[in-house]
């Protein structure tokens, strides 16, 4: 019997118990996929971070997978950020860059440290622009969120986005509707069944203030009722926006977006757009974290 170690991380905050939680195994080359997957069940935070040492031959310098307590997925924002602050601080590594081997693709991930302070940014996957969802399919998304079509904001599509692994953006009017959202999880799962899309991001969108969204995420289908800050989300939502022109920019952008308010675990993540010959070429999340205990798993 070995015993594995799973760190608790809080991404997007300072504060341990706000934020996002991951889990965060190092050394996981020696695990199979059903371990890391009980592994992740046990951990019970929506996503844990399996950190595999890459060999020399390899094109990249770490491998990470990533399972929520039910199934893996291709990439997760929060928990890049999670186990890449956790890597960098327990290795002390420098500024600079790593090459992550991922589900989405061998991806950068900058760090930015400043003495003690330590931001990795995380370039997520290919920024895609999906599908307009139908008529019947936004009345199925509206009544299992409890919203009308008069809380939608005019003139923006209910629409699917993707960074490497997608969500279906919807904008709303107002943060009060949006901090009371109770969403019915099993009508999400029947319309993810149709759809194929896992996550609906609900946001409002504003001009002034420290925050451009407000945001709140939804994924029963894969085990996660509610994400307190996600980077999957956000980085979406960035390329939804920079699609739709809500940000009007020439080669780069950023912004904040606050999520995580209505579950008491607030947290603030930087949006990061780039265009390239009118195109947006790349979508960036940054953030910081904090450490904020352990586990032990038998196996």
């Amino acid at each position: 019997m070995a015993e594995v170690t799973i760190y608790l991380v809080d991404a997007f905050t300072a504060t341990p118990g706000e934020g996002n939680r991951a889990g965060v195994v190092f050394d996981a080359g020696h695990l199979s996929v059903d371990e890391m997957q009980a592994i992740a069940a046990f951990a019970n935070v929506s996503e844990t971070a399996f950190l595999i040492n890459a060999n020399a031959a390899d094109d990249y310098d770490l491998h990470v997978r990533y399972f929520t307590p039910s199934t893996e997925v291709p990439i997760c924002g929060h928990a890049t950020i999670a186990s890449h602050f956790l890597r960098s601080l327990k290795l002390n590594l420098p500024s600079g860059r790593v090459m992550a081997k991922t589900g989405a693709g061998i991806l950068p991930v900058d760090i930015e440290r400043t003495n003690d302070d330590i931001k990795i940014i995380m370039t997520q996957g290919k920024p895609e622009i999906g599908d307009i969802l139908n008529e019947d399919h936004i009345d199925e998304a509206l009544s299992a969120l409890g919203l009308l079509r008069n809380d939608l904001i005019e003139d923006l599509p209910v629409q699917s986005t993707s960074t490497g692994h997608g969500k279906v953006i919807i904008p709303i009017k107002e943060v009060e509707k949006l901090h009371q959202l109770t969403p019915d999880k099993e009508a999400l799962k029947r319309l993810t069944k149709k759809i194929g899309h896992t996550g609906y991001f609900v946001m409002t969108i504003h001009d002034d203030g420290p925050y451009k969204t407000h945001g709140r995420m939804f994924a029963p289908a894969i085990g996660i009722d509610e994400d307190p800050v996600t980077g999957n989300g956000n980085g979406p939502a960035g390329l939804y926006m920079a699609h739709h022109g809500v940000l009007d920019f020439d080669k780069s952008t950023s912004y904040y977006g606050i999520q995580g308010e209505a579950m008491g675990k607030p947290g603030v993540i930087e949006v990061r757009v780039f265009k390239e010959k009118n195109a947006i070429s790349k979508i960036q999340v940054a953030g910081s974290a904090v450490e904020a205990g352990q586990l032990k798993y038998n196996i």
